[in-house]
């Protein structure tokens, strides 16, 4: 006990700085804790006494680097217990923080988490601190290891922990790091502004194929990302160019009733449009028993697919999706690929998820159906 003991003129400040961090007057607490360190020839207990008082004292303050100072002699002396050592870890990645010294907390963070720290505002910060302090790469590696845990876990990855990651990739040039955290975001947080950088990116990688362009904009459609007159008019003219009146319609329609289309000095060139529109489909519906008919006779399978796309386009699901299948299995396609992949669209559009999934990921391709397939599968499997 008399090892333990604090002199009066040791003691009398640290008890006034003790009553003065009540009353959240911490810089005057500091102070007088500086009035105990002062007093010569302390014993090691009231050295640690001491240094702990002033190590928290300066914490509360903003004075890091007095804390860490303090607080590590503290830790130092033997004298501090497990869970004191973890407070006063807490106290300093605070203060750190505070100071804006990302990596001094950051490194406090890592300390405290590796001495068993279950403060999960301290070890979930510890990623977030390695960023602000410009460690991309480490804030990268740790976020993706969280990330992988949280799937293969089945829990759901907060949105902040992917934007973090995917900043992380983008501020070390990692695009295709970038790339697979956006499509994580777009699976689990399908928001219209993720799939508009993710659909952008993809389509302008390096040898994509310019005849994707509408079922990127079919994606396009389907995620709530038609925001532009150009939007419209560019995905009802490629379909209509492609044989697909029906959804060309469907598209210039949804543009007119979002009133994007119909305004302004362009209105009467996109009601003109419209007005093809409505006049090819009547025209296709009259002579539907015949391209049907030339669509069996052909020596492929293209014309088949394309015709039952055209008519799950207009709302005829079962027969178009029936005729597809036919296509397929009838063989001798330019671009079996392609038509494996409007399959798996066109089993969407319908409903049918699954068979949907399962068909997309099938499809192969260097040119741009792989990646178009992946984005088609994600939004499938939206969480």
């Amino acid at each position: 006990m008399a090892q333990e003991a604090v002199r009066p003129e040791v003691g009398k400040p640290l008890a006034a700085a003790s009553n003065l961090m009540r009353s959240g007057k911490h810089r005057e607490a500091l102070a007088k804790t500086r009035e105990a360190d002062a007093v010569g020839g302390k014993s090691a207990y009231e050295s640690f006494v001491v240094d702990r008082m002033m190590g928290f004292a300066a914490a509360s303050a903003g004075d890091a680097q007095t804390a860490a100072k303090a607080l590590q002699s503290a830790m130092d002396s033997g004298k501090m217990s497990g869970s004191e050592k973890l407070t006063a870890m807490e106290a300093l990645v605070s203060a750190y923080y505070r100071a804006k010294d990302f990596k001094g907390a950051a490194a406090w963070a890592d300390r405290y988490t590796r001495a068993g720290g279950t403060n999960a505002q301290i070890t979930g910060l510890s990623a977030q601190l390695r960023y602000m302090s410009g460690d991309s790469a480490g804030a990268a590696r740790e976020l993706n290891a969280q990330v992988t845990s949280d799937i293969k876990a089945g829990r759901k990855p907060s949105e902040e922990k992917l934007q973090l990651l995917a900043n992380a990739y983008l501020n070390q040039k990692n695009t295709d790091g970038y790339l697979a955290t956006l499509e994580k975001l777009v699976t689990y947080y399908p928001k219209p502004s993720y799939w508009t950088d993710v659909i952008s990116r993809v389509s302008r990688k390096t040898g994509f194929a310019d005849r994707l362009a509408l079922e990127v904009y079919r994606l396009k459609f389907a995620t709530n990302n038609m925001v532009s007159v150009e939007d419209y008019m560019q995905m009802a003219q490629l379909a209509m160019q492609e044989g697909f009146n029906a959804e060309g319609k469907k598209v210039v329609e949804k543009g007119f009733a979002a009133n994007v289309l119909g305004q302004g000095p362009q209105a009467e060139r996109q009601k003109r449009l419209l007005d093809l529109a409505n006049k090819r489909v009547a025209t296709e519906a009259a002579t539907f028993a015949q391209l049907e008919k030339e669509a069996n006779a052909s020596a492929d399978g293209s014309l088949l697919v394309n015709l039952g796309m055209s008519l799950v386009g207009a709302g005829q699901s079962a027969k178009g999706i029936a005729m597809m299948e036919q296509g397929i299995q009838k063989g001798g396609l330019k671009r079996p690929e392609d038509s494996k992949l409007r399959l798996g669209i066109a089993y969407l559009m319908a409903g049918q998820k699954p068979k949907a999934v399962q068909m997309l990921k099938t499809v192969q391709g260097k040119d741009g159906t792989a990646d178009v397939a992946r984005l088609w599968t994600l939004h499938a499997q939206q969480h």
